[in-house]
């Protein structure tokens, strides 16, 4: 059995952040001991491992709950889970897309200026004030 804190130090997810997922139903509520504090098994470090990864790629807590709620086996559920992950594929490659635009357009921005020598007012804070100044959409 692990204490709380050693479920977070095992899989570096924060405390709060257990209790979070706890309160949310992410989590199963854990046993207590005698002085109430929560004990968790080898399930709940398995299944906190699994909410991190998927965080960690991104996925949305309501995806992963749905993820969970799979029983792994082939056919629905498996078509359902490469539904939701196809689905975060997407919106990575749109973050992506957006990013690649934003750095597009911070490079431009920084070329305006000329290190500060061009005298009159700084081009870079002119851009950033004035959206107009943009050479594509990027938000």
């Amino acid at each position: 059995m692990f204490s709380i804190g050693q479920l977070s130090k095992a899989t570096g997810v924060k405390v709060p952040t257990i209790r979070y997922y706890e309160e949310i139903g992410l989590l199963p509520e854990p046993g207590r001991n005698a002085g109430n504090q929560r004990r968790y098994g080898q399930d709940g470090m398995e299944a906190l491992g699994f909410i991190k990864h998927a965080r960690d790629l991104g996925f949305s807590l309501e995806d992963i709950k749905a993820l969970m709620g799979l029983d792994g086996q082939l056919g629905d559920d498996c078509a359902e889970a490469d539904r939701i992950a196809r689905s975060q594929l997407q919106n990575v490659r749109a973050r992506i897309a957006r990013l690649e635009r934003l750095a597009a357009e911070l490079e431009r921005i920084s070329h305006l200026c000329d290190g500060g020598s061009g005298g009159g007012c700084c081009k870079v804070l002119t851009a950033l004030g004035d959206h107009s100044q943009c050479a594509s959409e990027h938000d």
